[in-house]
């Protein structure tokens, strides 16, 4: 059970930029044989929520050490134009490596107005234009390359798109994809579903839920696999899925955002399957806490600790990687955000 095995956090680790908000760090083993770091980044002028759906923005960063520091060195994923699908914002990337190849999954979004400038910036909201498309807009895609450094060889189209008829209505995001030595993939998604009229506050459910897909080649097609959600959305409310296999199946970690599963509000929860479709979550049993410790001794429970990425080398976790925020609550009231990283025993 992973959150036994965390270890204190290097204060001078991880990924952090002055005047952006960072999140998503997801992190391989280049070519070269440092550490490179994906992750997401959007400008500190606007709010940090929901500023990403409109600015993110895929960069990349490295280190001679998992622990990092990692320092910035490109945009990966820069800004296309509104006509893409993934021309206005890019987010939560996860980087995966088969054979030669990286494969970049991440998500993307567009609209078409406006960018939102500084002076807009404090009145921009959950109820802006702007965000309501962006956000109705959420689609995976992937990146592919076949060095770290690039070019990358981005899709003209999500590998993923919403079913009208299903409980995926709304968006897909949050990819947790699992590519087998074949090259075909188990990928599980964030999404919600529309809501009935009348809509109220938001066009879409309050509880989020995953879904399940697979293809036969990363590039695709991808093929959603079930018409109910992975887990019950009347119990589970669960976002930032992240899977990887294990003798006889799949294991997946995630954050329960209630806290009803693994015991601890905005934890970890831990699941298992065989076949990747079917998940059973272990209640009570916790993957990661948001109270960590640190190289200097100190204890500190995190006012985020979000998108958890597992760094395996000789198919062994080595290391967790964490978007995270300062302050007393969560994101939304957070002075800065940084992706930690925590070695594993």
């Amino acid at each position: 059970m992973l959150a036994n095995q965390m270890l204190p956090s290097p204060r001078s680790g991880g990924f952090r930029m002055d005047d952006y908000w960072v999140w998503c760090g997801s992190v391989v083993k280049g070519e070269d044989d440092r550490y490179h770091m994906f992750a997401s980044r959007w400008p500190k002028y606007l709010p940090m929520h929901p500023g990403w759906l409109v600015a993110s923005e895929v960069v990349r960063a490295v280190s001679d050490t998992p622990e990092g520091p990692y320092q910035f060195e490109e945009v990966v994923l820069p800004f296309r134009g509104a006509e893409y699908w993934d021309g206005r914002s890019t987010h939560n990337p996860h980087i995966v490596k088969h054979q030669d190849t990286y494969i970049l999954y991440y998500m993307g979004s567009t609209h078409p107005f406006m960018d939102v400038s500084p002076e807009e910036a404090e009145t921009y909201d959950l109820h802006d234009p702007r965000c309501i498309v962006a956000r109705a807009n959420k689609r995976i895609g992937i990146a592919v390359s076949k060095s770290v450094y690039g070019p990358w060889e981005r899709m003209d189209s999500p590998i993923l798109q919403p079913r009208p008829d299903k409980f995926d209505n709304f968006f897909t995001s949050n990819p947790a994809p699992c590519i087998h030595e074949d090259g075909s993939v188990l990928l599980v998604y964030k999404t919600r579903t529309y809501k009935s009229r009348p809509y109220s506050t938001f066009l879409h459910s309050q509880t989020m839920s995953f879904g399940v897909a697979k293809a036969d080649h990363y590039r695709g097609p991808y093929t959603a696999l079930a018409d109910e959600t992975v887990f019950p959305t009347d119990k589970f409310c669960l976002e930032d899925p992240f899977i990887y296999q294990v003798p006889g199946g799949y294991e997946m970690i995630a954050k329960d955002m209630i806290g009803n599963i693994c015991g601890e509000y905005h934890g970890g929860i831990l699941a298992s399957s065989q076949d990747g479709i079917h998940w059973e979550a272990l209640e009570g049993e916790k993957s990661y806490s948001r109270s960590i410790k640190w190289d200097d001794g100190k204890e500190q429970v995190m006012g985020s600790l979000e998108r958890p990425f597992i760094l395996f080398e000789n198919n062994e976790p080595t290391h967790m990687f964490f978007a995270t925020a300062d302050g007393p609550g969560e994101f939304t009231s957070a002075a800065n955000t940084w992706n930690m990283v925590i070695p594993l025993k």
